[in-house]
């Protein structure tokens, strides 16, 4: 039922390179479209991720020589910027940690405890990262044991967590 909608979606999609300065897009459709972003679906619940929404035509100037000049850049009223924050971790892991805690009603299930451990243990071995790289030492020496009997995801080093 869905599926043909979709495929029609898929169909029509394309790529704008140029933006006409005389068709201004809504501030309500942008807005829509940045509160469904928000919602997608991303790693571990984590949202390590922020949007920056450059509204002034001075500022998106700015961006067009950073976008190498690139013609939809330059054409633009306005733009989304994507950033990732790697430097997030910590607190969003604490914030999904924090929340699980706060829903147990006495003695954890089984499945709590898996949520608890994901956040407070798993989540600092993932994004956890040290000047002197232990931390991936420890990483790739845990995913190359648990490799050796089962499949296993490997986990690299912090050139990985972009």
């Amino acid at each position: 039922m869905y599926s043909n909608e979709f495929q029609a979606i898929i169909d029509r999609r394309r790529s704008n390179r140029s933006f006409d300065p005389n068709v201004p897009v809504p501030k309500e459709v942008i807005q829509k479209s940045l509160e469904r972003a928000i919602l997608s679906p991303n790693s571990s619940n984590m949202q390590l991720w922020e949007f920056y929404w450059i509204q002034s035509e001075a500022e998106v100037k700015k961006f067009g020589p950073l976008c190498l000049g690139q013609g939809a850049a330059t054409t633009a009223q306005q733009m989304v910027v994507f950033v990732t924050r790697k430097d997030k971790w910590k607190e969003r892991a604490k914030w999904n940690f924090d929340l699980i805690n706060k829903n147990i009603k006495g003695e954890p299930n089984k499945l709590e405890k898996r949520g608890l451990d994901y956040y407070g243990k798993l989540m600092k071995l993932v994004y956890g990262n040290d000047p002197f790289g232990v931390m991936t030492l420890i990483r790739r020496s845990i995913c190359f044991f648990m490799g050796l009997r089962k499949p296993f995801m490997r986990m690299g080093g912090s050139s990985d967590h972009r």
